[in-house]
């Protein structure tokens, strides 16, 4: 199944990397606290949204930072991706 976001909303999927103590333990996702950049899966359209044009700025692709309780999760072929709206993503990692 395929998501088409529409008008100022983005999928995103939450990034899961393995971080290291300084200690040199690894942890997983499971062991630390739910990670804040997602990967940009699919971009909606935008256009007009409550009387305002709004242009979209992200890609699929980019890495962002969301709000950290921003957006309805949903699951699409057993994997959780986020849908948020534009404004809810504060800023594109480089």
């Amino acid at each position: 199944m395929k998501l088409k976001p529409l008008a100022d909303r983005v999928v995103v999927k939450l990034v899961e990397a393995e971080e290291t103590t300084k200690g040199g333990i690894i942890l997983t996702g499971a062991a630390k606290e739910k990670p804040e950049v997602a990967e940009v899966i699919a971009v909606g359209p935008g256009g007009m949204v409550e009387g305002k044009e709004v242009v979209m700025t992200v890609k699929v692709g980019d890495k962002v930072i969301t709000s950290k309780y921003a957006g309805t999760q949903v699951k699409v072929d057993g994997e959780e991706v986020t849908i948020v709206r534009q404004s809810d993503i504060l800023a594109i990692v480089e």
